[in-house]
């Protein structure tokens, strides 16, 4: 069986990022125009910085340099984050999205979105909302197997329940000090 470029650059990069303690998602070349472009997706438990990207870009490039994986000809290195609406194939990826909205195709037909509570090696729990905002929200645990297809979901809405829950601590703290 012979390996892809995208194997052996995945071979290259990887010990890489993982001293830098990020993971290694995705390694793509493509060409855009006239020119190719190498693809590093890296994320990491709390995400990824500015600063480790760039520092990570600087080791991905002294690496390649080193390498004949390239070749000769030119080609440009673009090192970032998975994106707010990342597509999510592995359990870390769903550890890293708890809390999240999730779209979910089912592997039996259909769709399912909803927030996720929990995840481990082999499956999800999420919390359905309500239809049409009438009733309660509902849990439903999924096994990986039973999912075709799932991504995250922006929210420009979303109400951060701990930031809420701070600003009612801290009003309740002032109330007691204007009794006292």
């Amino acid at each position: 069986m012979s390996t892809t470029l995208n194997d052996r650059l995945q071979e290259l990069l990887e010990p890489l990022a993982a001293k830098a303690g990020v993971d290694l998602e995705e390694v793509k070349v493509a060409r855009i125009g006239g020119s190719r472009v190498l693809e590093v997706v890296v994320d990491a438990d709390g995400g990824v910085d500015l600063d480790t990207v760039a520092d990570l870009s600087r080791e991905f490039g002294d690496a390649l340099d080193g390498s004949d994986l390239m070749g000769e000809a030119e080609y440009r290195l673009e090192v970032g984050s998975p994106g707010a609406e990342r597509l999510l194939t592995q359990p870390r990826h769903w550890r890293r999205g708890a809390t999240r909205l999730v779209k979910t195709q089912l592997t039996a037909g259909g769709e399912l979105t909803g927030r996720v509570l929990e995840s481990d090696d082999e499956g999800v729990l999420l919390e359905i909302p309500p239809v049409k905002g009438r009733g309660k929200a509902t849990e439903r645990r999924l096994a990986f197997t039973e999912i075709a297809k799932a991504r995250v979901q922006v929210e420009f809405n979303r109400k951060d329940s701990a930031a809420e829950e701070e600003i009612v601590d801290d009003i309740e703290l002032d109330d007691a000090s204007d009794e006292a």
